[in-house]
């Protein structure tokens, strides 16, 4: 994707949702004709210790994969969840969260691509 034009996104909830799959809470979706790269999620924790399950709905299969399962943010700490990595994504897809309990908040960051083939 070097050198094509894009459009930064940036997108941050309060988690609410205590179930994974179609009943988490949707943090970003790929809109229609764009691709995506995230370079940045991160799970922060402003509370006592609770844990952070963080999945990719791929819209070209309908299914949802885990990139983070219950993993435990120690109270007042955050967790990179992608690290160094990044993860791409094409239009319709999504990353949804739930946490155990407690007070998360879930930012990603990246950028958006335009691909005119590109339909939900």
């Amino acid at each position: 994707m070097a050198g094509l034009d894009f459009t930064t996104v940036y997108e941050s909830i309060a988690v609410t949702s205590t179930t994974a799959g179609a009943g988490a809470d949707v943090v970003y979706t790929v809109p229609s004709s764009h691709d995506a790269q995230v370079t940045l999620i991160i799970a922060a924790n402003g509370g006592a210790t609770h844990t952070v399950s963080v999945q990719v709905y791929h819209a070209e299969s309908a299914t949802y994969k885990y990139l983070l399962r219950a993993h435990s943010v120690a109270g007042g700490e955050s967790y990179n969840v992608l690290g160094s990595s990044r993860l791409f994504l094409h239009a319709g897809d999504k990353i949804v969260v739930s946490k155990s309990a407690g007070t998360l908040d879930l930012s990603i960051s990246g950028k958006q691509f335009y691909n005119p083939v590109r339909t939900i």
